[in-house]
């Protein structure tokens, strides 16, 4: 779906349907404001709201971001225990020589690796209104451990050629909560965060390898948690708005495990939806039922 006009009683309205027509988070939202609608004098001569949206177009990532990510992957399959290809020697052959079914092949396996690393990742989502639990006990960090992960990270990052500063602390849960600060950092955080899931995914498993317990580590950059949350948070409270004015059930967008569960937590209070996910990983959504009474 291309560019749309949308109209509704209010601005906010008009861009909520724009969000469920177009299946994207705000973050992903463009639009302009064609009328901004008046309610008029009691209710005569009120005119609605009217914007032209569209989905914000995502720039093709260039020949160098991907040499960066195949320095990733290549951390990726030491971790892993997989054993490296071939991969220094096609990388002295010149790119535009490469055949394209050997560079489809190696898309095709990032995506399943990606895939993996979700499905690891994923934990029990909350499907009632309950409580978001810690399923395991966290030990202690020990100062070992934060040494290990800083290395690991700095090596990957010397291996992207980025120079970036790494912080690590404990936070108030008892997890190990890493922040790095540097230039380009969003190479690091990917489309939707995908790039940064891979690396906290690989720097816990380089924690848990250090040290007997089970260790948590947070990975963030230029506050991407926190606002990618607020985005999916007020996503989801427009969306229970649109769900409740139409009675009619809406499904988001795929998400990975972390993000559905922001959704479904938002939402666990809210005495006239529910939430549960459907389909399956990659694809894995969440849908917003409206609670009618009996």
């Amino acid at each position: 779906m291309g560019e749309i006009t949308v109209s509704a009683k209010t601005l906010d309205d008009a861009i909520t349907e724009a969000l469920i027509q177009l299946g994207v988070t705000s973050d992903m939202l463009e639009y302009d404001v064609i009328e901004k609608g008046s309610s008029g004098f009691l209710g005569i001569g009120s005119k609605q709201a009217v914007i032209r949206a569209w989905k914000k177009q995502i720039v093709e990532e260039t020949d160098e971001l991907e040499e960066l990510k195949e320095e990733i992957q290549e951390v990726i399959s030491e971790v892993k225990g997989e054993e490296i290809t071939e991969k220094q020697e096609m990388k002295s052959e010149p790119r535009e020589k490469k055949p394209r079914r050997e560079k489809k092949e190696r898309r095709e396996k990032r995506e399943k690796e990606s895939a993996q690393v979700k499905e690891s990742n994923e934990t029990k989502e909350v499907k009632e209104p309950k409580p978001v639990q810690e399923s395991r006990k966290l030990a202690k960090v020990q100062d070992e451990t934060i040494a290990a992960c800083e290395k690991f990270l700095t090596d990957v990052l010397h291996a992207m050629n980025m120079e970036v500063k790494i912080t690590s602390g404990v936070d108030e849960e008892g997890a190990l909560e890493i922040v790095m600060d540097g230039k380009n950092m969003g190479i690091l955080i990917g489309k939707r965060g995908q790039t940064l899931d891979s690396l906290q995914y690989l720097t816990n498993r380089v924690a848990n390898k250090t040290q007997d317990g089970y260790v948590r580590v947070k990975l963030d950059t230029e506050d991407y948690r926190r606002r990618r949350k607020e985005t999916l948070e007020n996503l989801a409270k427009n969306i229970a708005y649109k769900v409740k004015r139409t009675k009619k059930a809406v499904a988001l967008e795929p998400m990975n495990p972390y993000e559905r569960r922001i959704i479904h937590s938002a939402l666990q209070s809210d005495r006239y939806v529910t939430t549960h996910s459907e389909g399956e990983e990659p694809y894995r959504r969440v849908v917003v039922t409206l609670i009618r009474n009996k």
